[in-house]
């Protein structure tokens, strides 16, 4: 038996390139909307362990979808052999999403494949090898799905070639309004990116990595019709920000749009590794065997996600994301009366991002270091939250959809004193030093 703790053999054993680290905590278990770290310590989970958690930890339906689907397990793929919990989970998203025609569903592990298969199978069905994505937009890391990103984070990887960033309208920081975005597509749509060349636009209806940022009203709806009048494919990554995450069963209908093909991930599996695409069975049945992955729609996966979407259904999560999101957000509104660094509250739903500011006035962002020691200082405090945003200060808040009016009440406390406590000098740039990956 190791002497060493989890952490350090964390340190000893698992590859840095596979890592985002906020704070110390080493998780050994959990239960409801709570992590254990190791010790026994229970900390409540702000984060849903970066989106997935949309149940918590342990929720009995996940539980016993999993165990009764592992016992009796349909095959370990949907690759050679069709499977009931694959199957009955497309047609449950088929009848979700909305939609005009006939659709299929691709499966996946994660966000990143099923932007990566979106890409490939785009290109290929289109015969158009461009893209438009948005400065700050992540969609995965994989080599197709970084390649139409633009995070800060993914400058170590170049952009796929012929791919078109846009900036996407900050309210809060109005750099470029919607028109001026929408003004300078049409420039390069008569200038250097000529769109018969464009196969699709890839838009997150709210840009969650790049600072919880909400588009403003009619934007993207504008940009919509643009590239619908030239035959462009209209691609929603809802990822971070679907399926009842945002008081919305989709949060793509928060902006009045109709995408072609919709991309999801994280909370689809409730912790499982699961993703999926829909679109057009023109475009998604391109050709045979064009993107397998062996143990994709796997069973015991599908199985969860099944159990997902007939929770959020039975439990009324959709209104239970907006009721509880408006009171988290308040409360969070609530705490810039007595700390001038949180300049703006925002987001949808459960989906919810506190941008920290060295002034209110310039709105200069706060140095990456703030942010990781308001976290830190919040993880001492017993709550486990990150952070995003393309300086490094905006706050996120992605719990899971079961959280409680308690747990918010707790959980905005902890915020509150973390930040006090920050402003007090109490933590240290040494404490932070090994926690700003990101």
């Amino acid at each position: 038996m190791s002497n060493l703790s989890l952490r350090e053999r964390d340190a000893a054993t698992i590859a840095q390139i596979g890592k985002l680290r906020f704070s110390p905590l080493s998780v050994i278990g959990g239960r409801g909307n709570r992590l254990i770290e190791e010790g026994g310590r229970s900390l409540l989970d702000l984060s849903g362990s970066a989106g997935p958690a949309v149940l918590g930890y342990g929720h009995p339906a996940i539980v016993q979808a999993v165990e009764s689907s592992i016992r009796d397990m349909a095959s370990a793929s949907l690759l050679l052999y069709p499977n009931e919990p694959a199957v009955s989970l497309a047609e449950r998203l088929l009848a979700i999403t909305p939609g005009d025609g006939e659709r299929r569903v691709w499966f996946g592990h994660s966000g990143s494949d099923a932007n990566d298969c979106a890409v490939r199978v785009l290109q290929a069905a289109t015969g158009r090898s461009r893209f438009i994505s948005f400065i700050g937009s992540y969609h995965g890391n994989l080599s197709g799905s970084m390649g139409i990103s633009g995070h800060t984070a993914m400058t170590h990887t170049l952009p796929r070639p012929g791919v078109l960033l846009l900036p996407y309208p900050d309210p809060f920081r109005p750099n470029f309004s919607s028109e001026d975005v929408l003004a300078l597509l049409d420039y390069q749509f008569e200038t250097t990116c000529p769109p018969h060349q464009v196969a699709a636009v890839f838009i997150e209806p709210l840009m969650s990595d790049g600072g919880l940022i909400v588009p403003p009203p009619g934007f993207l709806k504008a940009l919509q019709e643009r590239c619908r009048r030239h035959g462009i494919k209209i691609v929603v990554d809802e990822v971070k920000v679907g399926l009842a995450r945002s008081g919305m069963m989709h949060c793509f209908q928060h902006e009045g749009l109709t995408p072609d093909l919709v991309v999801f991930g994280k909370g689809i599996g409730g912790g499982l590794p699961l993703s999926a695409v829909i679109g057009p069975k023109e475009i998604m049945d391109h050709a045979p065997a064009f993107a397998l992955q062996t143990t994709a729609g796997n069973p015991v996966a599908t199985s969860a996600g099944n159990a997902v979407l007939k929770t959020i259904e039975t439990d009324g999560l959709v209104e239970r994301s907006a009721r509880i999101g408006m009171l988290f957000s308040d409360a969070l509104r609530a705490l810039a009366a007595r700390h001038e660094i949180i300049g703006d509250v925002r987001g949808r739903g459960l989906a919810i991002g506190v941008d920290l500011v060295k002034d209110r006035t310039t709105r200069e962002p706060v140095a990456a270091a703030t942010t990781a020691k308001i976290i830190y200082r919040g993880y001492e405090l017993g709550a486990a939250f990150t952070y995003v945003g393309l300086k490094a200060n905006v706050l996120e808040f992605m719990p899971p959809l079961t959280l409680t009016e308690d747990e918010v009440a707790e959980g905005v406390a902890i915020v509150d004193q973390a930040i006090a406590d920050v402003n007090a000098g109490e933590v240290s740039d040494a404490d932070v030093a090994s926690f700003m990956m990101w």
